[in-house]
């Protein structure tokens, strides 16, 4: 697992409806979107709810809940994903600690992995 690659440094970017990083996905086969179970961010300690969560790769957007019957979209190893918290008013700038974790579904385990990456990522002031 590539679980410290997760996060993508220098990557986190505010806006004023939340805020973004990218992220890899830590499995070395890559996985149909239907697949990825859920992603959790939690911002300096604020847990950002599941129904705020976006996914974008490869020009779509998606919710966590449109992803779980998403059969014709993968995430690929070693691709970055735009991670999205809908978080009115967005991060201000500074360092942020920033907890990425991505439950999928890999057919030849008998259990649903969890993998988690830690990073503190900087904004512009």
């Amino acid at each position: 697992m590539m679980d410290n690659k997760m996060i993508v440094e220098g990557s986190l970017e505010t806006s004023d409806k939340g805020f973004a990083f990218y992220g890899r996905l830590p499995y070395y086969r890559g996985l149909g979107l239907s697949m990825i179970e859920d992603i959790q961010i939690t911002a300096d300690g604020e847990v950002i709810p599941r129904a705020d969560v976006r996914f974008h790769v490869r020009g779509k957007t998606y919710t966590l809940d449109q992803m779980e019957t998403v059969y014709d979209d993968r995430w690929n190893f070693g691709e970055k994903a735009k991670i999205i918290a809908m978080k009115p008013g967005g991060l201000p700038g500074g360092d942020h600690k920033i907890e990425f974790a991505v439950r999928m579904r890999v057919s030849y385990l008998p259990f649903v992995p969890t993998t988690k990456d830690t990073k503190v990522l900087a904004l512009a002031a």
